[in-house]
């Protein structure tokens, strides 16, 4: 991935482009559970969300490492607004690239969790 390294003393984060953003990495993002629950709760808000409104069962470092991983492979768009990291769902880049994937994998995790019982 080209990916520019933000500026020295900027909080801009680094995001690969359109173009840069590969299935295999998608995938990869969204093969773990705790990524996959960013991710619905992401699209379940529409909107963007900041890193203390999603709440996952791990410590605050392999928090902030399945963001990282989320937004690395492109799958979500992170921004800080003020002092918050904002975190929203790349919903067009992810459609044109891979038409349906990211709904298929969103109903097919709904679809998991009702019948585990655990969503």
């Amino acid at each position: 991935m080209t990916t520019a390294a933000p500026a020295t003393g900027s909080r801009d984060l680094p995001h690969p482009e359109r173009g840069e953003i590969r299935l295999e990495a998608v995938l990869h993002a969204l093969s773990d559970p705790m990524r996959l629950q960013v991710v619905r709760e992401l699209a379940a808000d529409g909107d963007e969300l900041s890193c203390s409104d999603i709440v996952l069962p791990v410590t605050k470092s392999t928090t902030t490492h399945h963001f990282r991983v989320l937004r690395e492979s492109g799958v979500i768009r992170q921004v800080y607004r003020g002092t918050a990291k904002m975190n929203g769902l790349r919903r067009d880049d992810l459609g044109d690239l891979f038409p349906g994937l990211l709904d298929s994998v969103l109903a097919a995790a709904a679809g998991q969790a009702r019948r585990l019982g655990s969503g």
